[in-house]
């Protein structure tokens, strides 16, 4: 992927990190997903004081995406931390998120982007982050 395909990516996930509502953990994550068609679906994590409702960023564009009939994509950018300071590490999406992208993404060419900042990322493929993952190839007995 192109390093300004990336920046665009980071930077769309480092703003929709602001509408993030996290009253309870105070971890603001945003997410910027770009599907084949070249379509950029944003994100952030919404809190619920039950806990299990809450949704992350990931997710959020995955199923914004997803509703609105998209359902090939190439990458997906990742930015969280603490509210009101700066980025310090790379917030990596957790295992429920994972699995969704399994849903919709080939694990050898998706791409995964952590970033601190438009200029300190990490790119990484689903497969590195998953690796044996159950997907719709699994219920088909076809080879994942």
């Amino acid at each position: 992927m192109e390093k300004k395909t990336v920046e665009k990516l980071i930077v769309q996930a480092l703003q929709a990190r602001e509408f993030s509502y996290a009253p309870y953990s105070g971890y603001q994550v945003g997410a910027a997903l770009l599907t084949a068609d070249g379509h950029v679906y944003t994100g952030c994590n919404i809190e619920n004081a039950a806990y299990s409702p809450t949704n992350c960023a990931e997710r959020t564009a995955f199923f914004k995406a997803v509703s609105e009939g998209k359902k090939d994509f190439c990458a997906i950018a990742v930015a969280g931390g603490p509210a009101g300071e700066e980025i310090a590490q790379y917030a990596y999406p957790c295992g429920v998120c994972r699995q969704v992208m399994m849903e919709f993404c080939d694990p050898q060419t998706f791409e995964i982007i952590v970033a601190k900042s438009k200029d300190e990322y990490q790119v990484k493929k689903l497969c590195e982050l998953l690796p044996e993952g159950f997907g719709p190839s699994n219920l088909s007995g076809q080879e994942p």
